[in-house]
């Protein structure tokens, strides 16, 4: 079975005040939990580490080393 674009996580470059879409997808997966996050309700990650969270209590815990 083929996947189509949307099916696929998408690949970001994020920065201080937003991201770029480097590869085409409708989500990411948080580096943390797993968790496949909507581009759309995106809110939380790192620049430094270049991850993406799926809320501020998981980002909060992994940066912390305690997730």
């Amino acid at each position: 079975m083929l996947m189509s674009s949307s099916d696929r996580p998408a690949t970001l470059f994020y920065q201080a005040n937003g991201f770029r879409v480097l590869t085409p997808g409708k989500h990411v997966v948080c580096a943390a939990s797993g968790e496949a996050i909507a581009l759309e309700a995106l809110r939380y990650w790192s620049v430094e580490r270049q991850e993406a969270y799926a809320s501020p209590e998981i980002a909060t815990r992994h940066l912390l080393g305690r997730g």
